[in-house]
């Protein structure tokens, strides 16, 4: 069996080509509905090829493997460009509020939601979603917001705010353990912002 091309090395095919204006747009979306219906085993390149109307070959084209194609759906959802400075830009006092409030409103949005359950859910069933989850999560995102923030062991504190977070989004969102599940985001908010402080700031 032929290895997928690396993503954006050389030309696609013909056929993969003939995708059109905004096949690259399609492929995301067509991924993330795949992901969020399918789970992560049995989503497939070709299935999401498929259902975007494309050539599989320019899905290698624009992103690669399976695992690059599911980290650039956890990416759109996420959105690290926007949420590092959103939660770096402002006192230093209310970090722990800016992330929480960041993260709690991500999982509220309905058109986040679903691609994001389909991410927790992989990850846990699947390594490679979960390496791409802990990849994503850490390096992108909390690393980055403590190695700014200059404090002692920025992996470890960045890790301990992940499981914080990913903790509630599988209580509330997937398992939906109530109170938690039918809690007001503020409350949760309120709640957690404090400790996601303690984590990011304290010596």
């Amino acid at each position: 069996m032929t290895a997928p091309a690396p993503r954006r090395r050389g030309r696609p095919s013909r056929s993969a080509e003939d995708g059109g204006p905004g096949a690259r747009q399609r492929i995301m979306e067509a991924a993330r509905e795949q992901f969020a219906e399918r789970g992560y085993d049995k989503t497939s390149v070709r299935g999401i090829a498929k259902a975007a109307g494309v050539d599989p070959a320019l899905v290698h084209h624009y992103f690669g493997t399976k695992d690059e194609l599911f980290a650039a759906a956890v990416e759109v959802s996420f959105e690290p460009a926007l949420v590092v400075p959103a939660v770096l830009g402002g006192p230093l006092d209310g970090i722990g509020e800016r992330l929480a409030r960041y993260f709690i409103g991500v999982w509220e949005n309905p058109t986040t939601r679903a691609p994001l359950l389909a991410i927790i859910r992989s990850a846990l069933t699947h390594e490679a979603a979960a390496k791409v989850l802990r990849g994503f999560v850490l390096r992108r995102l909390l690393e980055r917001v403590a190695a700014d923030l200059q404090v002692p062991d920025p992996r470890f504190r960045a890790e301990l705010a992940a499981s914080h977070m990913i903790g509630i989004a599988i209580l509330r969102y997937v398992i939906q353990v109530e109170p938690l599940a039918s809690a007001d985001p503020e409350q949760i908010v309120a709640q957690v912002a404090p400790t996601l402080q303690r984590y990011l700031t304290e010596s």
